[in-house]
């Protein structure tokens, strides 16, 4: 069964993305903006013959942030102080947005938190409010890759990968911590870090094997959202040796990233110790109404 929005994604693929320039998406009421990148439509294997590959998979068109969200992007979000009233939907409202609680403890670890350092150690939902805050300011629908489309990306339709030290801050080059995004070479197709640097959230479950995923529909979650963990998240970080640092790489959000959270019930905002992980966007194709995108982010939005 496709989602909601599969369908017609891939119908206006082709016409919605006929140009296939990048762009910069301001983020209204603040002074920043997100470089968006055009990813062409293709077809690929999703996998490795050890990870679960699947049948080759049509892929549509769509756009992918440049870089990982960096801090200084998350922060109008996570700090109301640092907002504004500008918006392009009507009737927003600066008050009414629920926010990410104040963090307790830095969880950057004094890695940087400004001026183009990752945001990281929010959880994955946290990571899809965001996307839908950034719904209500610019009227554009965007959300966190699926793992087909962010392996996709990843591969940019090179059969081999280039030396990881060019592309990649992994345990043997980044002294055990993150850098400033956009430091290291980009892929053919503009995308930086999508190797090393901080872990990438997905929006799909962690299945064994990809058991019961439909290739015919890459743009839906393709099993059941039961929970806030077992969350995909790809690419590597700055901690993991070389072999987590590939395309094909895969592994589940966790529970004990939350393990120190002193409250009760867990935070659906922070995990104190995931500071490897982030996320970055994408926008698919299409026009959507705002019920379609609000029942896209009811049904992938589970604390």
């Amino acid at each position: 069964m496709r989602s909601i929005l599969s369908v017609l994604a891939i119908l206006v693929s082709s016409i919605l993305y006929g140009q296939h320039e990048s762009y910069p998406q301001p983020i209204p009421g603040t002074d920043f903006s997100i470089e968006m990148v055009p990813i062409p439509g293709g077809t690929f294997v999703m996998g490795s013959p050890e990870e679960g590959q699947t049948a080759p998979i049509d892929m549509p068109s769509f756009f992918m942030s440049a870089h990982e969200i960096t801090y200084d992007q998350y922060l109008p979000f996570r700090e109301k102080t640092y907002d504004g009233p500008a918006a392009v939907t009507e009737g927003y409202s600066v008050d009414a947005v629920t926010r990410p609680s104040p963090p307790y403890l830095d969880f950057t670890y004094g890695m940087g938190s400004r001026d183009g350092y990752p945001a990281v150690s929010m959880t994955q939902q946290a990571a899809l409010r965001y996307c839908r805050w950034l719904y209500e300011k610019t009227g554009e629908f965007y959300r966190l890759p699926t793992e087909a489309e962010w392996e996709y990306a990843c591969r940019a339709g090179e059969a081999d990968s280039p030396p990881l030290n060019n592309v990649a801050w992994y345990f043997d080059n980044s002294d055990d911590a993150y850098h400033k995004v956009g430091q290291k070479e980009p892929n053919a197709w503009g995308l930086y870090d999508m190797l090393g640097n901080v872990s990438e959230y997905t929006v799909d479950p962690y299945v064994p094997d990809r058991e019961g995923f439909d290739p015919e529909a890459p743009q839906e979650v393709y099993a059941p959202i039961t929970g806030k963990y077992n969350r995909v998240v790809k690419g590597g970080a700055y901690d993991d040796d070389a072999t987590a640092c590939h395309c094909t790489y895969r592994t589940p959000s966790l529970a004990k990233w939350q393990a120190r959270d002193p409250q009760i019930p867990k935070s659906i905002w922070w995990n104190p110790d995931s500071p490897f992980a982030g996320f970055r966007i994408v926008r698919p194709a299409g026009t959507f109404t705002r019920a379609e995108v609000e029942a896209y982010f009811q049904q992938v939005i589970v604390d």
